[in-house]
């Protein structure tokens, strides 16, 4: 075993140590390979017939192999790149983004709530209109009700009062009629008897004079108490005249019974009643 130190193929070999090249020429070979793209030569540390040699032949053709386009990275000319520095700057504009959004998001949320309180006022103020609406349909069709109403009682005021009116002068009618025909029949029974009247017979006819025919079918609970007056007051008549009469006729009687009274004094006094 040799050391492997020197230039192989334009690269540098590293000593391995007490041990020799059997492992480490192999390491380092492998090194060379990967940074010249799997071109190289064999372990330059070993022999023809060394078990490195052998080693690093089979490696060499596994990476032929299965790994042919193995390429090294290269590594970039110029300055030095300052990862921290574009991480940070990575770092600031997805900030400065993120608070962009942010500012958008909140503006569209102050416009959406804007727009929403706009929404409910034009909601409450079409809720209010349409109350004041219904309330005044509501008035207006309670005031139709209430004439529909007063003018259907006038018209049936209206009617029962022709009615009455009808059936007043259809039995007014009948009662002339009846009365007339009596009157007539009367007078033809009295022209025939030649009889006058009795007394009996003027009382029933003033009594017929007097009584009036009573309809109150057709009258209304105002009427009949306007009615009910009316005939209060022509009883208190009545009663009224009755009582002059019946002082009347004490009045006559006593004045008739006097002189007589007076006569028959006299007589005793003069002698004539002995």
């Amino acid at each position: 075993m040799g050391n492997c130190e020197g230039e192989v193929q334009g690269q540098v070999w590293a000593p391995w140590g007490a041990e020799g090249c059997a492992e480490g020429c192999e390491d380092a070979w492998v090194d060379t390979m990967f940074l010249q793209g799997g071109k190289g030569s064999a372990c330059p540390g070993t022999d023809a017939l060394g078990p490195g040699r052998a080693r690093c032949s089979r490696l060499l053709l596994f990476i032929r192999l299965f790994m042919p386009n193995l390429v090294p990275p290269k590594i970039p000319d110029g300055e030095r790149v300052d990862f921290d520095d574009i991480h940070r700057k990575r770092m600031e504009k997805d900030l400065n983004e993120l608070q962009t959004l942010i500012e958008a998001h909140f503006e569209n949320r102050k416009k959406e709530e804007e727009e929403l309180v706009s929404l409910k006022d034009r909601i409450e103020k079409r809720r209010a209109e349409r109350a004041e609406q219904q309330r005044i349909r509501t008035e207006r069709e309670k005031e139709r009700q209430t004439r529909l109403a007063e003018e259907r009682a006038r018209r049936e005021e209206e009617e029962n009062r022709r009615k009455a009116e009808d059936e007043a002068r259809k039995k007014k009618a009948l009662s002339n009629m009846m009365h007339f025909g009596g009157y007539i029949q009367k007078v033809g029974t009295e022209r025939k008897s030649g009889k006058r009247q009795t007394e009996r017979e003027k009382k029933k006819k003033i009594l017929a004079e007097r009584r009036k025919v009573l309809a109150i079918d057709h009258l209304n609970e105002d009427q009949l108490r306007e009615k009910a007056k009316e005939l209060w007051q022509s009883i208190y008549n009545l009663e009224a005249e009755k009582f002059d009469l019946q002082e009347k006729f004490k009045q006559q009687k006593y004045e008739v019974s006097q002189p007589h009274s007076k006569t028959r004094g006299k007589a005793k006094v003069t002698g004539r009643w002995k």
